[in-house]
């Protein structure tokens, strides 16, 4: 059977972790996350392993579930698509401090019994060395060798990993106080090791740069100080359950699946930096400081990028044949967080993926395992688009440093909020404002100012063909980083330099603010003062100036305004007066996809509009909404912005839906006088905003 491992937890015994890390919650959280082997933690604690020998109870060869009531106690409160097995097997992680040659050693290890009488006899060594009592996770001077030797003896099977190898102060392989090798640490007995942790600040993809750890089988788990923690990182496997079959496959790679891993950047120790000056550092620039803050002149501590570079004998990318697969997520709470604008902690979040993990199943599936499709019966377009996003590694990185965890985003800063922030070109307001004079009054014809061959030139051969396609319908498709605004812009300069088309017979249109900016400065560049004639807007701009030209044929009063957040929140909560600030958030988006939707409106939807446009506002979907309906019922407009606009240009294709397709069908029909001279440019492979409906 395939199944999730998190193997490296601790116990309410342990310093810094919560009074909730008893066995009880452990396992509610392990289903609800969807982890079937569990470490115990803390093996060596006398209270912990007195709790261990009461509250457990043996299950297959060398495993342990709860005893019946505690379990019945446990699925008592969870959903039953969440009742799956959940086993425990014994671990400790114990930190040795040493003397080896001139240095102090600091290195962490994750020891693994295969029973209770292997943890008693591993306790009663341990106990001679150092006070167990103090700590779940105790510090002992002892060799790291000679743990591995204590270990390798309790018990047949028991054995050592290396715990987050690479952390700077207290791993095998850290920059502060570790080695330069595995087999430098456990010298004589390394040959037992044959499993690494990964840690929060790497990934397997890092690890493979470094070519003597390809005889190890990677391991990825959370290191949970609480129990909501739990499956952040953890190890997959495909065997039957059982100590012996687990340790098996991390042995021979037979039943080794792989890991499931944080993005690196999240981890507190991925970059270099100094985080009582906020000095955060790439490796090449720590070098160029010769190791220093620049801001204090102390030693700046060294991240995992950084020490992975150091040992690393190949090329980023080099895949190892004992290499499992791996899996880079972000917690479920940390998506919903992003989502919501609260904190993944918050009780909107908690309530929030309650309700997925209710209709879904547990949390790991939920981000690895289950269709997209099934994901939709969530009834919520932005989590299926952050999933898409998450499977397919697009994600943006503000990585972590010196003890100062990172965060990894799933959207653009600005992007779920974007008609409030005017991503789109269209600022919301709170209070009607006075219309203002549509731009698309037609200017005076001017000549065309001749411009040289130049428009063309420095484009390559494809760039090139494209911008000297004139008429008729055109579609260009080009990865990133082939120039696709730079062709879209010499074209539109080639038709009106050389082709003579009046620049105000052009239409540019793209998705953002920032794109726009970026068309018209190009085309100020290319085109000069001719480049002012040049109509250049987002969909949302587009649309908002139409009903700005015909707000009375839209049924709008002619000062109508854009309804900010609040404005929005409000006209819904009076029409669910009993409604929480969650179900609220779900009605705006049921109510936006009712809208944008080809078949009739939900009654929900219909209710809101009257009361929106008759407070004299529109919301942002109303953008769109209104002027496709306006120019499908009334053929004269639609004829009228055929004339205005007989060359139409579209940056980012693949980012339309199904209004903004509507809307350019009808401004562009496919034959006829008025139609055809369409341009539409993009990039399957980068769509961006599938959340919004784009196809």
């Amino acid at each position: 059977m395939r199944y999730y491992a998190d193997l490296h937890v601790h116990s309410k015994y342990s310093r810094a972790c919560s009074r909730d890390c008893d066995l009880v919650h452990l396992a509610w959280w392990a289903r609800r996350k969807g982890i079937t082997v569990l470490g115990t933690g803390d093996v060596t604690h006398p209270a912990w392993a007195e709790e261990l020998r009461t509250s457990l109870v043996p299950a297959e060869n060398g495993l342990y579930r709860l005893r019946d009531d505690l379990d019945r106690e446990v699925l008592r409160t969870l959903p039953s698509s969440c009742h799956g097995p959940v086993r425990f097997q014994l671990e400790v992680e114990i930190s040795t401090i040493y003397k080896r040659g001139d240095r102090t050693r600091k290195v962490h290890h994750l020891c693994h019994l295969p029973d209770f009488d292997a943890m008693a006899a591993f306790t009663a060594k341990l106990a001679k060395i150092g006070n167990l009592g103090s700590d779940g996770r105790p510090i002992l001077g002892l060799d790291s060798r000679d743990l591995l030797e204590i270990t390798l003896e309790s018990g047949d099977g028991a054995y050592l990993v290396p715990a987050h190898a690479w952390t700077p102060w207290f791993a095998v392989l850290g920059s502060k106080s570790g080695f330069d090798a595995v087999e430098d640490c456990y010298v004589d007995l390394a040959d037992h090791v044959f499993a690494l942790e990964t840690g929060l600040s790497s990934d397997p993809g890092m690890n493979w740069q470094v070519s003597r750890l390809d005889r190890f089988h990677l391991v990825s788990n959370s290191d949970a100080h609480s129990p909501p923690m739990l499956g952040r990182n953890a190890t997959v496997f495909d065997t039957e359950l059982g100590f012996t079959e687990l340790r098996t496959a991390l042995a021979t790679g037979a039943g080794y699946v792989g890991t499931v891993d944080m993005f690196p950047a999240e981890g507190k120790y991925h970059l270099d930096g100094h985080r009582k000056c906020g000095v955060r550092m790439e490796p090449a620039e720590t070098k160029a400081h010769q190791g220093l803050c620049p801001e204090c002149g102390k030693p700046l501590t060294v991240g995992v990028q950084h020490r992975v570079a150091e040992l690393a004998d190949r090329p980023v990318g080099r895949r190892p044949d004992t290499a499992g697969e791996f899996f880079s997520v972000v917690a479920l709470p940390e998506i919903m967080g992003e989502i919501l604008g609260v904190g993944p902690k918050s009780k909107a979040v908690v309530a929030a993926v309650d309700d997925l993990v209710r209709t879904l199943g547990p949390e790991l599936a939920i981000l690895m395992e289950l269709p997209i499709d099934e994901i939709r019966r969530a009834k919520s377009p932005l989590l299926v688009e952050a999933i898409t996003r998450l499977r397919a590694g697009r994600v943006f990185a503000d990585a972590g440093y010196d003890g100062e965890y990172g965060t990894i985003s799933l959207f653009e800063p600005g992007e779920l909020n974007a008609s409030v922030a005017g991503l789109f070109d269209v600022e919301p307001v709170a209070k009607p404002v006075p219309a203002v004079r549509t731009p698309f009054a037609v200017p005076v014809a001017v000549e065309p100012v001749p411009v040289p061959a130049v428009v063309v030139d420095g484009l390559d051969p494809d760039q090139r063909a494209a911008a000297e396609l004139v008429s008729g319908p055109l579609l260009i498709v080009a990865g990133p980083g082939t120039g696709k605004t730079r062709t879209l812009t010499h074209r539109l300069a080639r038709i009106v330099t050389t082709e003579g088309i009046p620049a105000h017979q052009c239409l540019a249109i793209t998705f953002t603010r920032r794109a726009c900016d970026e068309l018209r400065e190009r085309l100020d560049a290319l085109l000069g003062a001719q480049a002012a004639d040049l109509t250049v807007a987002t969909f949302h701009r587009l649309g908002l100036d139409v009903l700005r030209e015909w707000a009375a044929d839209a049924g709008l009063p002619a000062d109508f305004a854009v309804a900010d957040e609040a404005r929005r929140t409000a006209v819904l909560r009076e029409l669910l007066p009993d409604a929480t600030a969650t179900e609220l958030r779900r009605a705006m988006t049921e109510v936006s996809m009712a809208k944008r939707s080809a078949g009739e409106v939900a009654d929900l939807a219909e209710r809101y509009d009257k009361a929106l446009h008759g407070a004299g506002f529109v919301d942002f979907d109303d953008l769109l909404v209104l002027p496709v309906r306006l120019l499908t019922d009334r053929p004269d407009v639609a004829a009228h912005y055929r004339n205005r606009f007989r060359w139409v240009c579209v940056d980012e294709y693949q980012d339309v839906d199904e209004l903004q397709y509507r809307l350019l069908r009808l401004l562009c029909p496919p034959s006829g006088p008025d139609g055809g001279n369409l341009c539409a440019i993009g990039d399957p492979d980068q769509a961006i905003y599938a959340f919004r409906g784009a196809d």
